[in-house]
């Protein structure tokens, strides 16, 4: 059984950081990319960062310079560290495999991230 538990969210100023965390279980989590993903108000969920299993990391032109996704293999725990915020920024951030397999079948409850301007 997957489990994704993602903490980390709250409200905070423009300008402002935040560091997310997410829990992984059920997979052999060293071998597979992770990806955090956003929902915006009235949006589609969108994936903003990647990381490889090898720790290459790709990023959505919105959050490029601003976020940092990193990995703990040794916790099967992924994170994303948000410099900079902005109020387009807010929404419900999810990390998945970034594989349709899983993002058909597995979500976390998500972890809000409001910020006001």
């Amino acid at each position: 059984q997957v489990q994704l538990v993602e903490s980390g969210g709250g409200l905070v100023q423009a300008g402002g950081s935040l560091r997310l965390s997410c829990a992984v279980s059920g997979i052999i989590f060293r071998m597979n990319a992770m990806g955090w993903y956003r929902q915006g108000p009235g949006k589609q969920r969108e994936l903003v960062a990647h990381i490889s299993s090898d720790g290459d990391t790709n990023y959505a032109d919105s959050v490029k310079g601003r976020f940092a996704i990193s990995r703990d293999n040794a916790k099967n725990t992924v994170y994303l560290q948000m410099n900079s915020l902005k109020s387009e920024d807010t929404g419900v951030y999810y990390c998945n495999v970034p594989l349709r397999i899983y993002t058909e079948a597995y979500w976390g409850q998500g972890t809000q991230v409001t910020v006001s301007s």
